[in-house]
């Protein structure tokens, strides 16, 4: 089983944190009415918590030494009063902004899943799904609380750092200086493991989304691992890849957890210089005992907040990888998109031109070599040719999930390019081999192809492609729901309800890409029969190996190496036996 596309790191582009942090906190401004009353109510907490020591300097010093007892216990109540409001403001604060960013959170993930759903093909077949789920859940998940703390931790304990050191130098300026001495030290600390730890939290990152990437395959793909009995196999890449993750995590969490014994080692440094310059330096004699409890308050509310900042930027360090993954796709552009000014698609007929198209998906190789046709509305037109040979390319080209580089595709005259995509698409019905279901009701897969596609147009859809007798014969019919990716149905039947969908939606331009390759013969028949009721009236391309299928065509277009090899109906391109006559010949020599 191959698995390197899991193994296979992601490239990040490198970003600016700065810029990063920046555009991420840009979302707390959609809210400054809330963030300007919790700043209010922080504002009160920390103006309560510089007070205190104040008060007990005072207790001590003024009251107790003095006798005033009475004078003590106005103060102590008054102190108790604050100190109580105090306890019901952080109550709130918390309150409000837990909720603003759920919705800071609700908001970044529906842009990102709006986002995704506009970048082109391309975009998808560059990763694993599980990869992209990993931004849009994880990733996300990852920034609420440095949303939530970039509020609640980092103004309020900025301000209360602030505060401290000017009434420090406010009371005795040798006391804070000595006290304050290891705060040089501790910032180059800082700094260096932020260095070391911001690119091993991106490894872990991506480390994750490999993971989920295989995990996300594996299951979607279990019943091809039990048929060739792969489990120890997808087992031991499970077990590289979480023992791949857990490294990264640990590689990361040992250099992050720095950040505390530097701040730790600091504190008591600075503790020791504090009563060592109070005690030995100055004497104890100039230094009251309310000073000295005052200073040992104040420098603990000067590391606390200190330790707080640090954990914020410890945590910064390690979910800014996450923004910056986020923002990555945010910034992605669409290839496909809707130039300005764009027209938007009338009614169409279903004339399909092609002039001198040429395209490659690398600029190396190219895929279509200067193909020019053109097709008359109603006609069906088959494709075929050796896989690879640029079938679904010229299909993609008409339904514009990629641009041509060189030449016109033109719908009913129109450059495909200068009319608006949902416009284009609209008119358009597309079949893959891949007839996906959502999870969901039959009924409502069905009028997927439709939103507003009432019961009536529903079950019409399904009879005329002989899908009503099945879904009648499910215990609930139309109502039966149906697991993720039609589960408990069968091939047939998934691909039946995906031409009703198809049906239903009434599609001037019709697109067949290998849809039938996978029905058993009986069903082939019923499916042939509803072929001919989709096909009607409109312009069909029909790409198919099994011959069988398409020789009642119009005409059939050979492609080969790029173009147009041979054109003509079943009985013309036999006559002349060519490639398409091989072709036919080697699939029916058994027969």
């Amino acid at each position: 089983m191959a698995v390197n596309s899991y193994k296979d790191d992601e490239q990040s582009v490198e970003r600016s944190k700065i810029q990063t942090l920046l555009r991420l906190f840009g979302y707390l401004l959609q809210y400054k009415w809330q963030i300007l009353f919790v700043l209010v109510i922080m504002g009160y907490g920390v103006a309560v918590s510089l007070a205190n020591p104040l008060i007990m300097e005072s207790a001590i010093d003024d009251h107790i030494a003095a006798g005033d007892y009475a004078g003590l216990y106005r103060l102590l109540a008054a102190a108790l009063i604050l100190n109580l409001f105090l306890v019901v403001t952080v109550k709130a604060r918390m309150y409000i902004m837990a909720k603003v960013c759920n919705e800071i959170l609700l908001t970044i993930r529906q842009q990102l899943y709006t986002h995704i759903q506009k970048l082109d093909f391309k975009f998808f077949d560059s990763r694993p799904t599980g990869k992209i789920l990993s931004r849009i859940i994880g990733d996300i998940n990852s920034l609420k609380d440095v949303l939530s703390n970039c509020v609640t931790t980092l103004i309020p304990d900025g301000l209360t750092v602030a505060a401290v050191v000017v009434i420090m130098i406010w009371k005795n300026p040798k006391l804070a200086l000595a006290s304050l001495l290891t705060v040089p030290f501790m910032a180059l600390g800082m700094v260096y493991i932020q260095v070391k730890a911001h690119p091993r939290w991106q490894l872990f990152r991506k480390k994750s989304a490999n993971l989920n990437a295989f995990i996300h395959e594996d299951m979607a793909g279990m019943r091809i691992i039990q048929s060739f009995h792969a489990q120890k196999e997808t087992e031991r890449t499970f077990d590289e890849l979480v023992g791949e993750h857990r490294a990264a995590f640990d590689d990361a969490v040992r250099m992050s957890d720095a950040f505390g014994s530097v701040i730790d080692l600091s504190w008591g440094v600075g503790c020791i210089l504090l009563y060592y310059t109070g005690i030995v330096v100055l004497g104890a004699e100039h230094v009251s005992v309310g000073t000295f409890i005052a200073f040992g308050s104040y420098l603990s509310m000067f590391w606390n907040p200190i330790q707080n900042i640090s954990n914020f930027y410890n945590q910064l360090v390690t979910n800014i990888a996450g923004a910056e993954r986020i923002f990555e796709i945010l910034d992605t552009p669409p290839a496909i998109t809707d130039a300005a000014g764009v027209a938007k698609m009338p009614p169409i007929a279903g004339e399909v031109t092609f002039e001198h198209v040429s395209f490659s998906y690398d600029d190396k190789v190219k895929v279509l070599d200067d193909v020019s046709f053109r097709i008359k509305p109603g006609e069906t037109i088959a494709l075929v040719g050796a896989t690879g040979a640029g079938k679904s390319t010229i299909v993609n080209l008409i339904s514009r999930f990629y641009d041509v580089q060189e030449g016109t595709v033109r719908v009913d005259g129109y450059d495909v390019k200068k009319v608006s995509i949902e416009s284009l698409r609209r008119q358009m019905g597309i079949m893959t081999q891949d007839n996906f279901l959502f999870s969901g009701t039959i009924r409502d897969n069905i009028r997927y192809g439709k939103p507003d596609a009432s019961d009536e147009e529903i079950i019409a859809a399904a009879k005329a492609v002989n899908a009503h007798d099945f879904i009648m014969k499910l215990e609930k019919g139309y109502d039966t729901e149906l697991l993720e990716r039609g589960g408990g149905l069968s091939i047939g039947q998934k691909q039946l309800l995906a031409f009703a969908r198809t049906m239903v939606s009434d599609p001037k331009i019709l697109i067949l890409d290998e849809a039938t390759s996978s029905i058993d013969t009986k069903t082939e028949i019923l499916v042939q029969e509803g072929i001919e009721h989709l096909l009607a009236g409109r312009t069909s391309f029909v790409i198919a190996h099994r011959l069988s299928t398409i020789q009642k065509a119009d005409r059939i277009f050979v492609v080969e190496d790029g173009r147009i090899a041979e054109e003509g109906n079943a009985g013309e391109l036999m006559e002349k036996k060519g490639i398409y006559y091989q072709l036919y010949m080697a699939q029916f020599k058994g027969e």
